[in-house]
């Protein structure tokens, strides 16, 4: 597995470098660059894999991004493994600006808007969803009423205006990413090429040097 620690961290762990990888996010977005350009196959392949993984980070389902990334991916025949790199443009210090454009543009695109205020908060309208799915699932082991009103008002403000609205900035930003990394791997791969060609012709020249010494070493001397 390309992914698979050969140690595995506690879930503290994993959760803090989630947040905060360790070296910094600096170091995390070069090694993630030096992972995609040596990535196999064609430049417009691997491009197409950034495409969709940058692409699936504008969409709500948190979690889900690697699956939505692999099947981006495909549709569109691109690098499987360049997808599921590319997903780490969403972040922690991404995600806050990707929310808030997606939520935006989809209430604009959808002529609604988001209710704010003390009772309606964004983060209330998550905790009222989570305790109606909460409820909910035990009401259907119990005789209480369901309550989908929490649910209601998520579907409506949050979740379906997030799914519409990060379509049109998710393809922006998933064809800039695109443009931006096709020529850089063409590029890279093209100056690779060169040095390997150059490593191979000095490693031939120094061959045959040896097997020039060695045919004059058993000559005969006169």
């Amino acid at each position: 597995m390309v992914f698979k620690r050969r140690d595995k961290r506690p879930f503290l762990r994993a959760v803090l470098d989630f947040i905060w990888p360790r070296g910094g996010w600096t170091r995390a977005f070069y090694y993630v660059r030096h992972r995609v350009r040596r990535l196999p196959g064609s430049p417009e392949r691997i491009g197409r894999g950034i495409w969709a993984g940058v692409f699936s980070t504008f969409t709500p389902f948190y979690g889900l991004h690697f699956v939505l990334a692999a099947l981006f991916a495909r549709m569109v025949q691109g690098n499987l493994l360049a997808a599921l790199l590319a997903t780490f443009f969403g972040n922690p210090l991404t995600y806050l600006p990707i929310g808030v454009i997606s939520l935006k543009t989809g209430h604009f695109l959808l002529g609604t808007e988001f209710e704010e205020g003390d009772e309606s908060s964004l983060v209330q309208k998550f905790a009222n969803a989570g305790s109606d799915l909460v409820s909910n699932f035990w009401a259907a082991f119990s005789d209480e009423d369901m309550d989908w009103h929490g649910l209601s008002i998520f579907w409506h403000e949050i979740f379906y205006p997030y799914l519409i609205g990060g379509i049109l900035p998710g393809i922006v930003a998933a064809t800039v990413a695109y443009y931006l990394t096709a020529p850089f791997i063409r590029a890279y791969q093209k100056r690779r090429a060169k040095q390997i060609r150059a490593k191979f012709e000095a490693l031939k020249l120094k061959a045959q040097m040896a097997s020039q010494q060695v045919n004059d070493a058993q000559e005969p001397k006169e």
